[in-house]
């Protein structure tokens, strides 16, 4: 008998009319088109007899295998190389079953090590560390379960700091044509390399011209910068000497610098320096001195009339060495003495000589004196120098006087090195309303001069003392100062004593004012204010009366911020800052 066949899903009727995916078969089999994850469950296949009032059925369970999509977090991820740096890739994986993640990278899976690669518990994070360049590439996230695979590509950009990867030291021979010094550096974005030396950033230099971008030429046209990728060449023309030392080459990106220095040597022959007249005299030793410049290291040699020094017939001759000069020691004891030396220097490159004259030095001529400033007691001369040195330097100048009435001289001789930058003496113990002639000498190592003509004066009556000149600097301690005083023409009459008075500049009020004794030098200013300004005031006084003021200003140190430790008699602090610039003005009103 016909039995009816009625298919049940989860306890209902499938209705085939409303899912057109739901088709049953002419064997009454179920088809499910076009399968979803809602289709899984128990199926109930029950036949009916009717006639009999039969009922039989079975259950099937279906289980829905879903394929795995999988999608990457981030399609690229950027990094820094070797910063330590660590990057985290993440990918998100479904279906049915739960799909097995895992990672390959240029085809090959990558396994977990811990030192370079470690993986979050499900797989779907990985984590690179210690990021290298050699890790850029595309890593793919793969998602597998038995209803088939899925991948997701993530591309994993490196970026670099600049290294220097080749540079080379260089030698050539001056007056080469040319030399290259190359250097050649990677990193991404791709660095751009630039040249210095010690003295001159090269890449910075106005050019003279630009043929094409990668191509620069300094003004003088003697260095040629060329750029390439990941290369910059540097080419020295016509080489010299003064080539030779440290080139850097900088190559630098968004990410870092590196810097590496090459080094260029130049060998070229000898190059002789020197004064070539030296002055002495008999008796007096004096060195001639040849400073050599060479690469390689020069030989040097000294000769006279063709003969080599020193020779068994010139005993007071001496010859000291070292790497750059030689220097031949001359006691001269007669007038064959005097004359030309002849230094020569050779290397593997070439040689060069230098004749060096010997000449007998004479006593200066006389200066000339222009005009005395004449005061009660003393006087100033100021006087043109010598016209001839006699080849060696003034030593001294003596100045001679006498009261025009009298016949005996008196002198005094002043050290050139401290007269000869202003042309200037003071000569002193004079009488008021006298009339003195005086005449000056220069003497130098060979001895004394010429006296120049005599110059006639007549000192001023006597009268109020000059304004001494200050001069000081401020105490260890910081908040102390010692001002020093200089005497000048006391007017004909003794100086009694210094009035001082001084005062901070923010304040309007005065200290009491110092009576200073007259033999005094110095005046010692203590605990005044940190960092503050000061002005002194300084008066000579005679019993003719009182000079025009002196006047100094000077600035106290800031206060240390370390506990002063006691030395003596004056506080000394480790921090206490430096002492700032002091000034005189001298007022006559």
């Amino acid at each position: 008998m016909p039995s009816v066949i009625i298919w049940k899903h989860k306890g209902r009727d499938v209705q085939f009319k409303k899912d057109v995916r739901f088709v049953m078969l002419s064997n009454n089999y179920l088809q499910i088109r076009s399968i979803k994850r809602t289709d899984e469950g128990t199926y109930r296949c029950e036949g009916r007899i009717l006639a009999r009032g039969e009922i039989n059925f079975k259950d099937i369970q279906v289980v829905v295998n879903v394929p795995p999509t999988v999608r990457a977090r981030q399609t690229t991820v950027n990094a820094t190389a070797s910063m330590g740096e660590s990057v985290t890739l993440s990918c998100e994986a479904d279906g049915f079953p739960e799909p097995e993640i895992s990672w390959t990278r240029r085809g090959e899976t990558i396994e977990d090590e811990e030192d370079k690669f470690s993986y979050s518990d499900d797989g779907s994070e990985m984590t690179i560390h210690n990021i290298e360049k050699d890790d850029e590439a595309e890593y793919n996230c793969i998602a597998e379960n038995k209803a088939g695979d899925s991948e997701a590509t993530i591309l994993l950009k490196v970026y670099a700091k600049p290294k220097i990867t080749y540079v080379e030291n260089k030698t050539a021979v001056e007056l080469d044509n040319e030399i290259t010094l190359t250097c050649e550096a990677s990193g991404d974005p791709l660095p751009s390399i630039t040249w210095r030396t010690a003295t001159r950033n090269i890449s910075e230099e106005d050019k003279a011209s630009w043929t094409r971008p990668q191509k620069q030429e300094t003004l003088d046209g003697r260095i040629e910068v060329q750029g390439h990728i990941r290369m910059s060449s540097l080419t020295l023309k016509d080489i010299q000497y003064t080539d030779a030392g440290e080139y850097v080459c900088v190559a630098s990106n968004t990410i870092g610098q590196d810097t590496k220095a090459m080094f260029f040597e130049v060998q070229y022959a000898p190059k002789i320096k020197g004064p070539v007249v030296i002055y002495t005299w008999e008796g007096n030793p004096v060195n001639i001195t040849c400073e050599v410049l060479a690469y390689p290291t020069a030989k040097v040699s000294w000769l006279r009339d063709g003969q080599l020094l020193p020779s068994s017939n010139s005993s007071n001759i001496k010859i000291y060495s070292s790497p750059f000069a030689s220097s031949l020691e001359i006691n001269p004891d007669s007038e064959s003495d005097f004359g030309n030396y002849n230094c020569t220097a050779v290397n593997s490159v070439g040689q060069e000589s230098s004749e060096f004259i010997l000449v007998q030095a004479e006593t200066p001529s006389s200066p000339n004196i222009n005009r005395v400033e004449s005061y009660s007691s003393t006087a100033m001369v100021e006087f043109e120098e010598p016209d001839s040195t006699g080849g060696v330097p003034i030593l001294k100048y003596k100045a001679e006087w006498r009261n025009t009435q009298a016949e005996t001289w008196q002198t005094s001789n002043f050290s050139a090195r401290d007269e000869s930058s202003e042309s200037t003496i003071t000569i002193g113990g004079l009488r008021p309303e006298t009339s003195y002639v005086v005449r000056l000498s220069a003497i130098n190592g060979k001895g004394i001069g010429e006296a120049s003509l005599p110059f006639e004066f007549v000192t001023q009556p006597v009268r109020e003392p000059s304004a001494p000149k200050l001069t000081g600097r401020v105490g260890d301690d910081g908040n102390s100062f010692k001002v020093v005083l200089i005497k000048q023409d006391d007017g004909g009459s003794p100086i009694r004593h210094y009035l001082v008075r001084y005062r901070a500049k923010n304040s309007a009020d005065w200290k009491p004012e110092m009576k200073i004794a007259s033999d005094s030098d110095h005046i010692m200013l203590r605990s005044l204010d940190w960092n503050a300004e000061y002005e002194v005031v300084v008066v000579a006084e005679n019993q003719q009366g009182k000079s025009k003021a002196a006047f100094f200003n000077f600035k106290t140190t800031t206060k240390p911020t370390v506990i002063p430790a006691n030395i003596g008699n004056y506080t000394v602090s480790s921090t206490s800052a430096a002492l700032l610039a002091l000034f005189v003005t001298v007022l006559f009103s």
